[in-house]
Formats: C-alpha cells, sequence, structure tokens
C-alpha cells in the first residue's frame, strides 16, 4: 500500500504549489541550480533564453527557463543548512509526490542538483577566485542525524578520525560531523580539468563556527589550525561554506545526484579576502551552465 502524506506533513497551498517555495510541479525541471541571494537567481536566469515562469516567497526565489536546449531551475535557499533542508524536500515532494493523491507517483524522477555559492578557503592552493568542487562535505550542521538511513550514506572512518583529530569524541558540547559524498558522476561533469576537487566544512553560523572572533571568545581559539591540517589518505579540507553537507546528504538519501561549487572570496590561511566578487561569480555561473 502506497504511503499517504497528510496535509500536516505535506503543506500544498491552495493554489496547489509547495508551501514555502510557492512551485507547482509542471514548474520544476530536471536539472537545478541552487543559489544562496535571492538576487543571484536573476543574475543566473540572465543567461536563459526563455523563461517559463518567475515565483517568489519569503528568500526563495525561483526561475524555471532554458539555457542552449535545456531545462533548468533556478532557486535561491537563503543560508543555511536548516534551509536546504526546506528547499531540498520540497523539490523532491514536487518531483517524486503526486499533489492530487499525496501518495508517490509510480515513477521516480532523479534530479541533477548544483549548488553555486561563495566560500572561505583554507589551503595555500585556494587562494581567493579559486573554484572548489566539493567532492566531500563535512557536516557541522548535525541535519542528517535526523534522518533514518544516516550512517549508510556517510563515510564513517573519516568522522572517526576527524573527531580524534578535533578532540571531539566524548565532549558533549561539540558537534557530531556527518561526512557525505558528492555524486561522483555530476563531480566528474561540473569540475572537469580546471577546478579544484575539495573537501568542504559546512557550518552552522559563519562567525564562532568558523573561527571567526568577534566579541565573543570562541571556544577552542585553534579550531581553524586543527581543522587546515587534518589530512585523511592524502585527503586535506579545502574550505568552508554552509549548505554542502546538507545538499549532498539528503540528496543522496533521495536518490538524487548533487554537488556543490563554490568560488573562494577569502583565505583564511593568508588572511586575504574580496567582497567584490559578484562580478567575477557570473564566470563560475556560467561554466555552470554549460556543465549541467
Amino acid at each position: 500500500m502506497k504511503k499517504y502524506f497528510a496535509p500536516s506533513e505535506l503543506l500544498i497551498n491552495e493554489d496547489g504549489s509547495i508551501f514555502h517555495l510557492h512551485v507547482k510541479p509542471e514548474w520544476l525541471a530536471d536539472k537545478v541550480i541552487l543559489v544562496g541571494d535571492p538576487g543571484r537567481v536573476s543574475l543566473v536566469a540572465s543567461h536563459f533564453e526563455n523563461k517559463e515562469c518567475e515565483v517568489e516567497s519569503r528568500e526563495f526565489h525561483t526561475i524555471t527557463g532554458t539555457y542552449q536546449g535545456k531545462r533548468i531551475t533556478v532557486v535561491s535557499t537563503g543560508i543555511g543548512c536548516d534551509n536546504i533542508d526546506i528547499v531540498m524536500n520540497e523539490l523532491d515532494a514536487l518531483a517524486n509526490i503526486n499533489f492530487q493523491t499525496r501518495q508517490e507517483n509510480e515513477t521516480f524522477r532523479q534530479l541533477q542538483l548544483v549548488r553555486i555559492g561563495t566560500c572561505g578557503g583554507l589551503q595555500p592552493n585556494t587562494p581567493v577566485g579559486t573554484f572548489v568542487c566539493s567532492v566531500k562535505s563535512i557536516g557541522f550542521d548535525g541535519l542528517l542525524n535526523f534522518y533514518a538511513g544516516r550512517n549508510a550514506v556517510c563515510d564513517l572512518p573519516l568522522e572517526r578520525a576527524f573527531l580524534n583529530h578535533m578532540g571531539w569524541t566524548g565532549n558533549l558540547c561539540a558537534p557530531y560531523p556527518y561526512v557525505i559524498d558528492a555524486d561522483a558522476e555530476l563531480v566528474e561533469r561540473i569540475a572537469s580539468t580546471d577546478m579544484v576537487r575539495g573537501v568542504t566544512i559546512a557550518a552552522g553560523g559563519f562567525f564562532g563556527p568558523q573561527g571567526r572572533e568577534l566579541r565573543i571568545p570562541l571556544a577552542d581559539p585553534h579550531q581553524n589550525e586543527k581543522i587546515e591540517s587534518f589530512e585523511y589518505q592524502g585527503l586535506h579540507i579545502t574550505n568552508f561554506e554552509m549548505e554542502s553537507s546538507a545538499l549532498a546528504g539528503l540528496s543522496r538519501l533521495m536518490s538524487h545526484m548533487a554537488t556543490t561549487v563554490c568560488m573562494v572570496i577569502a583565505n583564511r590561511l593568508i588572511k586575504e579576502a574580496n567582497t567584490g566578487y559578484k562580478n567575477t561569480i557570473d564566470n563560475l555561473i556560467k561554466t555552470v551552465l554549460d556543465r549541467i
């Protein structure tokens, strides 16, 4: 018997759109680009030959259109893994649940999702302006721990090695990170030969969780030094951002394909930053549109 999704679990607006995104099932393309900034949706869509639909709701701005014959949906998520939880569950519902019967569709529809964002580099080979494609993500957010099957999709040996290296084992105040792989085929296509393939930390905040100290002292002033020095089977942590782990993890549990590509706008190791990056990120957008 098919599972029934009650109105309290799957919230559908009166116009037949999904609760937060305000998108209808027929508006969703199989290829999806996610961005944090709602304003960046229009920048991505400026490359489209045509636009089918456009809708805005809170921080969620969605446009579906065509780029070089490919139907693509671009959605803004806002900042953080909590918002990725909303966006991913609602996109999957749009693709795989019948809104009339509130039951799963007979045929599974797989989405290809690429997040385009900005990040902080943590290694000498990730200076400002570098494009980093996240092969693995380490989630400080804890989101995936609320879903069944978490251990089956995570890299448990790397998790244990990282916990030991950070000195977080047995520390109830420390986060319990999860490690998740992006989709290998999508990484090959998007990263190609000209992007750094990285291990990305998705932090639960911009300041303390990423080792930034303003007026509140950090619980561990040496956190970033430990992160930068971590090595596992030749892998090093390349960058900080705030969404990649939830995107990769939920996509893996839902059987979608996903990866994150970020442009480095600050390098924490050598203390450099570029806040005027908005013009150059269009190069990354164009690259992803060509390859998705």
